[in-house]
């Protein structure tokens, strides 16, 4: 079971978004998975598996998506899964990137085929996914709109490159995407909330627009003619859920991410990208990082930070 492993010595962890979810246990792991929160993680190459290709060394710095058990000091990684640091990041910026940037990436172009021209509308603009999706949607030429709960966190959003931001606790945004788009609607909806936002994401979708669907924050429970609204449009529902997926596919994401999106990290100019952090907590005060994260009021992620 060992033979294409890495084992990786954690310095440090994400907490994720929803982490009072899985805690709860409300998000269960996928079959064969650790059942210690954490998704993703950042550290050295400790020891190798004797069916490892070579790529990879003991003591290398790494980064890893991780099914489960990212909150410890040791982590057992397929190296289909593990990504070089970017130059220039911290292990504590590195461990704010591969859960949340893949998914961005995959919701954007594996799913959302995201074309020059675009415009997206990214919900939870403020959280992980949503400040790599804002930067990852310009890089694809095409425009972010995002929705947040309050000023700070639209402002800090579009200090990343949203063109637009809408507080949905105080208007319609719906309303406000389709004066935005002058009636047009918007290309691709990135949708972490579900049920209660329905009504209003077909409302702004625009013609054949696919609305990507990969949370459930806002319940799961749809009452209404979603379907004759949708087949009006034309519209894709198209969900997804990144944990559950096999090896194959999340090595065949890795590797394109690594490819393509990775080195933006480590240039210069209009085109880098960057891991947002709200805070960093060493692990001895998780119990206060979890309780942070549960106020909703981060900006990026949070991180916990182990001694080495």
């Amino acid at each position: 079971m060992w033979d294409t492993y890495h084992s990786m010595a954690c310095q440090a962890v994400s907490c994720r978004h929803l982490g009072s979810e899985p805690r709860q246990g409300q998000y269960d792991p996928p079959p064969g998975a650790s059942s210690i929160l954490g998704l993703e993680a950042s550290g050295y190459v400790v020891e190798l598996g004797p069916g490892c290709q070579g790529q990879w060394k003991i003591g290398d710095p790494a980064m890893a998506l991780l099914p489960g058990g990212g909150q410890a000091q040791y982590v057992t990684v397929p190296e289909g899964l593990l990504m070089p640091i970017p130059a220039g990041l911290t292990l504590p910026q590195a461990a704010a990137i591969p859960e949340v940037w893949l998914t961005a990436f995959q919701l954007l172009h594996l799913l959302g085929n995201v074309q020059a021209g675009d415009t997206v509308l990214i919900h939870a603009g403020s959280s992980g996914v949503g400040t790599a999706a804002i930067q990852l949607t310009r890089m694809a030429g095409a425009t972010p709109l995002v929705t947040a709960g309050s000023q700070h966190k639209l402002q800090m959003a579009e200090k990343l490159g949203a063109a637009a931001g809408f507080n949905y606790k105080e208007e319609d945004f719906s309303e406000a995407t389709l004066k935005f788009t002058k009636g047009a609607g918007v290309n691709i909806i990135l949708d972490c909330i579900g049920g209660s936002y329905w009504e209003k994401n077909v409302t702004c979708l625009a013609l054949d627009g696919r609305w990507v669907l990969y949370g459930l924050m806002g319940g799961a429970n749809v009452s209404g003619p979603l379907f004759s609204k949708l087949f009006f449009k034309r519209g894709s529902l198209i969900t997804s859920r990144l944990r559950c997926r096999d090896k194959k596919y999340k090595q065949m994401l890795v590797k394109a991410f690594t490819e393509q999106i990775l080195p933006h990290f480590s240039t210069e100019g209009p085109q880098r990208l960057l891991p947002v952090l709200d805070r960093v907590f060493p692990v001895t005060e998780i119990q206060e990082a979890h309780a942070h994260m549960e106020t909703n009021k981060n900006v990026g992620k949070i991180v916990l930070e182990l001694p080495q």
